[in-house]
């Protein structure tokens, strides 16, 4: 089935917009023209350093990938941009009651920190990355320590880890973001 994907979730490059597409875009051009000097405020954008904007023309993703920082030129009416946080951010999994192997009961707690490596994937592939992660993460550490018994989970705090980080990468090459895990 066509979903306009490639095999490795971006989207196809053929560009092709139709007859609708170049008729509405020239419509876009000539008010852009007639309203010169006003309508500089809607087709400039500007996104600050730390953020890249994923521009969508007629609903689907322009090629070239995320732009900025900087200034960017988008067509009125036509053109739609979401800007993306690129930043590393941090995140508290809230304590989780985990079950372990033996039947003993823990709560457990850990931070995450996540960094968006591709702007464009981050927002086609997931609605928001932010709380998928928190929540990927929460399933990740009860799966994690689920499968360990109490004296393991107590003496082998860095295989823990890392296996958490392994099965939480795993995941986020698709959402376009990385991720660390630290466990308390």
């Amino acid at each position: 089935m066509d979903n306009g994907r490639g095999k490795d979730g971006s989207p196809d490059d053929d560009g092709d917009i139709g007859c609708c597409g170049y008729i509405l875009m020239a419509l876009s051009v000539f008010t852009l023209v007639i309203f010169f000097p006003f309508s500089l405020c809607c087709a400039i954008k500007i996104v600050q350093e730390y953020e890249r904007a994923v521009i969508f023309r007629l609903g689907r993703v322009v090629s070239g990938g995320a732009k900025g920082p900087g200034l960017f030129f988008l067509l009125p009416f036509i053109d739609a941009f979401k800007s993306v946080d690129i930043r590393t951010a941090t995140f508290d999994v809230p304590p989780q009651e985990v079950l372990t192997k033996d039947s003993v009961t823990v709560s457990v707690d850990a931070v995450i920190y996540i960094r968006i490596f591709d702007a464009t994937m981050s927002i086609i592939n997931v609605e928001d990355a932010n709380r998928s992660t928190k929540l990927l993460a929460a399933t990740t550490l009860r799966t994690v320590l689920g499968m360990k018994n109490m004296s393991e989970i107590l003496s082998q705090r860095e295989e823990i880890s890392e296996g958490m980080q392994q099965m939480l990468d795993q995941s986020h090459r698709s959402l376009g973001s990385e991720s660390r895990a630290s466990r308390d």
